[in-house]
């Protein structure tokens, strides 16, 4: 037998190991794409809820109160969606940024 190791196994042959995890989703992360450009200056300065700083990051940031999630926005119409528990929330999310983003294109074509 070579130095330092054991002859003795993991665990005893004559124990059967049961295992039942427990889990809680805790944040779901999902993918959408608006198919078209968006106007991230634009929309932060019309929303309080954005954020975008292009020197720190190329997305611009939403936060979204209820349900409780954060949405990346970019450019190229691309979002990402974190924070939610369920795919509703998910829904939820996306659709409160679709409609602010509706708002937004429907002011700026008026001016």
């Amino acid at each position: 037998m070579a130095k330092g190791t054991s002859n003795r196994p993991i665990a005893p042959p004559h124990k059967h190991v049961i295992l039942k995890p427990t889990y809680r989703v805790e944040n779901i992360v999902a993918s959408a794409d608006l198919n078209t450009d968006l106007d991230l200056y634009g929309l932060a300065s019309a929303s309080h809820d954005i954020d975008y700083e292009p020197e720190q990051f190329p997305g611009a940031i939403l936060k979204v109160h209820e349900p409780k999630a954060a949405l990346l926005l970019f450019k190229n119409g691309k979002i990402i969606c974190t924070g939610t528990r369920t795919p509703n929330d998910v829904n939820k999310a996306v659709a409160q940024a679709v409609e602010l983003i509706k708002k937004y294109k429907a002011n700026s074509r008026r001016s």
